[in-house]
């Protein structure tokens, strides 16, 4: 079984170093327009599949990137998965993103029940830096969560004993671990009432590559979490300096509806660009959040109440 793995890593990490030469000379052709545009969703050739995992960028921020994956079991992809966020000597990432589970970590085991993901890990797991171990835990946990929209927790064991605390801080770990975790999280709050937790994509660029951003905010804010979110991303302040959003902060959300399983979101003109058009970046951060926050598979865009496009949850975008 390990060897088997380990040829198939061999397999997949050639080609996925072919896929990412190709796709670098192709952008080199083509016009700035699309430098702006992540190069990671990339349409996987035949047997392989494409899957989300989170990786550090230079300021210990989790971005969402992708990753191709040889297997076809779930344990599989979960002990994949793993392997690849596993601190080696070659990492073959995206320059200017790193991987976080500490060296020499072993993951003893995977199983999977009733939509819950138990890992057992090596002790070396515990050889976590004190400012990284939230971030260690909120990436596995969000990796693993997006590999099957069926999944609903993880359970961390290390040498066959449950994680209850983190390494450094001791602070308390419930478990399983599910996606209230938070992750990037920023608190803005001003009382103990009225608090919202609102998870909003933003966008990022590494080396000249956009990736999105999750941040889990604490507000006190007790509007809709849409309103919240279409706020954030208008606002000409972000809380970091190196995390962007393309919405107009002239945007406006005229109306919206959630109705079998997709949200319906109605906007002003300001959603188009200022040659009228609409962004994919722009689309995929109202998403993204939208995902994270409301059960639902689609997100349906109108412009008043003119369709203009939608997106689907596997990450497939379609645009009037």
């Amino acid at each position: 079984m390990i060897k088997s793995r380990a040829i198939r890593k061999i397999f997949i990490t050639s080609l996925s170093l072919f896929i990412f030469l190709f796709v670098s000379t192709f952008f080199q052709f083509n016009s700035s327009e699309n430098t702006l545009r992540t190069n990671l969703e990339i349409a996987s050739p035949t047997g392989l599949s494409t899957d989300t995992i989170y990786l550090l960028n230079e300021r210990n921020l989790l971005v969402k990137s992708k990753v191709l994956l040889d297997e076809v079991e779930l344990e599989d992809k979960v002990y994949d998965i793993l392997e690849q966020l596993t601190v080696k000597k070659n990492d073959y990432l995206p320059e200017g993103l790193s991987v976080y589970i500490p060296k020499n970590t072993e993951v003893l085991s995977v199983i999977i029940a009733d939509g819950i993901v138990t890992i057992d890990f090596s002790k070396e797991f515990l050889n976590m830096k004190v400012y990284l171990e939230k971030q260690i835990i909120s990436g596995i946990v969000y990796s693993v969560l997006e590999l099957d929209s069926n999944l609903g927790g993880v359970v961390i064991l290390v040498e066959g004993e449950v994680l209850e605390e983190y390494p450094n801080t001791h602070e308390k770990i419930n478990s399983p671990i599910t996606k209230d975790i938070g992750i990037n999280e920023e608190y803005n709050l001003t009382s103990r009432e009225d608090i919202s937790k609102v998870v909003v994509y933003y966008l990022s660029r590494v080396q000249d590559e956009i990736y999105y951003v999750p941040v889990t905010k604490y507000v006190n804010d007790s509007r809709d979490k849409i309103k919240i979110i279409v706020d954030e991303l208008a606002s000409s302040v972000i809380y970091e300096d190196n995390l962007m959003s393309f919405l107009h902060s002239n945007i406006k959300l005229i109306d919206y509806y959630e109705e079998g399983g997709v949200m319906f979101l109605n906007f002003n003109d300001y959603l188009f660009d200022s040659d009228d058009k609409v962004l994919e970046e722009v689309l995929y951060s109202i998403s993204y959040s939208v995902f994270d926050n409301y059960d639902v598979s689609q997100v349906m865009f109108e412009v008043n109440n003119q369709y203009v496009g939608q997106v689907f949850q596997d990450g497939s975008i379609k645009i009037q």
